[in-house]
């Protein structure tokens, strides 16, 4: 598997492949791949003839200078990983911060329309800024037909596909369910670093989530939230950062039910310094 830390080698790599008539998809990481990972490029692979992945972890949208030197960087593994997927379909961009930033390593300023105003926007201030600089980059330098995201990070791919279309980038962005472990845990690059006592006490935040829902059917969605932040006040082991019920298209918090509008719940939750994040739909 061909491994790429220069834009301009990958950059010649795809304008050959795209001479071809070959279509591009793209799966952006930070490394430390796992099944859900898998599950974006497999998807990828399905539906483009090459696959790039870039595995970067970008400076500009950690908030937490500690959480960013923690954050696992495990590129031999990654690549040992992609390639029980396809030795020969897949591209890696691995790249370092000067590679990308060139010397430069600034967020540029966007406007989302207010998507980064709300929830993660709120207690990563800037942490959007960053996350569109790095994925416009990428765009830029990949240029993908179709381009792929998980939806545990539902609140970026709206903000990605708001960038899509204010800058009229020319690629299609899929999103793509929350891969799971068995215990209804979402799949996150940070869950390496949980304790086994962490462990076995994270699924808590999917099954909150799950009746959250069900009573969601039948209550206000205050008496939710209500209801949620009782079940953390007295954890142990996990601490409830926010829990909000939102307009899945404009991400801002209820006020009424309506039976016109789709809703999600969203929850972040810190194991001691370790930040877990979770969706699900509602109706």
């Amino acid at each position: 598997m061909q491994v790429y830390q220069e834009k301009k080698q990958i950059k010649a790599e795809i304008e050959q492949l795209k001479s071809k008539q070959i279509t591009i998809g793209f799966v952006p990481t930070m490394g430390a791949l796992h099944q859900g990972h898998l599950t974006l490029v497999k998807e990828a692979l399905g539906n483009n003839d090459k696959v790039v992945v870039s595995i970067f972890v970008n400076p500009t949208q950690f908030n937490n200078t500690t959480d960013l030197e923690k954050y696992p960087r495990t590129l031999n593994s990654d690549v040992v990983l992609l390639e029980t997927v396809s030795k020969n379909d897949i591209l890696v961009y691995a790249p370092t911060v000067e590679d990308i930033y060139e010397g430069n390593t600034v967020s540029q300023n966007f406007d989302f329309d207010g998507l980064e105003q709300e929830m993660e926007g709120k207690f990563r201030p800037g942490h959007f800024n960053g996350v569109g600089t790095v994925v416009k980059r990428l765009f830029e330098i990949v240029k993908p037909d179709k381009a792929y995201f998980g939806k545990k990070d539902f609140q970026q791919l709206a903000i990605i596909k708001k960038m899509v279309d204010k800058y009229q980038i020319p690629v299609n962005i899929v999103g793509c369910k929350i891969h799971r472990e068995t215990n209804g845990l979402a799949m996150s690059s940070r869950n390496t670093r949980l304790t086994k006592e962490q462990k076995e006490a994270a699924p808590f935040i999917y099954k909150t989530l799950i009746t959250a829902k069900r009573q969601f059917g039948t209550k206000s969605a205050n008496k939710v939230i209500h209801w949620v932040g009782k079940q953390f006040a007295n954890h142990e082991v996990l601490k409830l950062e926010y829990f909000i019920i939102a307009d899945a298209e404009t991400l801002k918090p209820i006020k009424r039910k309506s039976n016109k509008k789709a809703y999600r719940a969203f929850i972040a939750v810190f194991a001691d310094d370790i930040r877990l994040i979770d969706n699900i739909a509602l109706n």
